[in-house]
């Protein structure tokens, strides 16, 4: 059997690495599904569900970052970065055995494929950003994260801190990147409820556009339940002035600000 690699951080437990190792090799759904360096019994189900009839490999283009154990199962901290030089179209954030596994699509238009972002886990998972070449093949990188459980349906202490006439503010940060343009920090007051509370239905925000003073689209972004509560982007832009953001939540509420 061919040997398949998926970018790991530097920080996750040397156990976890072990068992990648001893079971990728039992990872298999069929034909045409490609081993799971992670050993998620999920893989299969996950392949189906995002990618269907396209090709996926396993190799070191996409670099997924993110703590070994969580500290809050309702604020896992994730970035990840496409190794430079090379062209993709979108990326996809998911989370293996979340109930709710989609955490978002990215769509990097005239930006780096880069993108830092904030998520709720259930349980101990694999999570995984997939990044899509220009000849339509998907490249998965990610890493397992160890979680006490729960962060999908526990009750949020501080969603009730968020005033409603506050929900969808942007408050957002900008600093020059050398011979890129900017990085962009933005944090959006919002609930971000996953609906899975009884009583408390989903409520979220589901999309936001960047773009420049000129005029240019720098991205685009959706995002679904499982992206924390009041959520936290990073993005890198090919601009190096102010930028734009715009969009809405699933109730068609106004989400809108600036990063000067």
């Amino acid at each position: 059997m061919q040997g398949v690699a998926v970018p790991f951080s530097s920080a996750v437990a040397p156990v976890a690495v072990l068992c990648a190792a001893l079971l990728a090799t039992v990872a298999h759904a069929g034909p045409g599904v490609p081993a799971d360096p992670l050993a998620s019994p999920q893989w299969p189900a996950m392949q189906q569900r995002f990618f269907r009839d396209a090709t996926v490999v396993f190799d070191d283009l996409v670099e997924v970052t993110l703590p070994p154990a969580a500290e809050d199962s309702m604020q896992v901290p994730v970035s990840a970065r496409v190794r430079s030089g090379t062209a993709v179209d979108m990326l996809i954030a998911f989370i293996d055995f979340n109930p709710i596994p989609k955490v978002l699509e990215y769509r990097p238009l005239d930006a780096e494929p880069y993108l830092g972002f904030r998520v709720r886990v259930q349980q101990a998972t694999p999570i995984r950003v997939a990044a899509r070449t220009a000849d339509g093949v998907w490249h998965v990188g990610g890493a397992w994260v160890d979680a006490a459980g729960g962060g999908c349906t526990l009750p949020s202490a501080n969603a009730a801190k968020v005033r409603e006439e506050d929900i969808g503010h942007v408050a957002a940060r900008r600093w020059p990147l050398d011979g890129i343009g900017s990085r962009v920090k933005l944090r959006i007051a919002h609930p971000n409820d996953t609906g899975l509370i009884s009583g408390t239905p989903a409520f979220f925000v589901e999309a936001l556009d960047f773009t420049a003073a000129d005029g240019r689209r720098l991205a685009e972004l959706r995002s679904f339940e499982p992206v924390a509560e009041s959520p936290v982007f990073v993005l890198e832009l090919h601009t190096d002035g102010p930028v734009r953001i715009a969009g809405h939540d699933n109730t068609a509420g106004r989400i809108a600000g600036e990063a000067p």
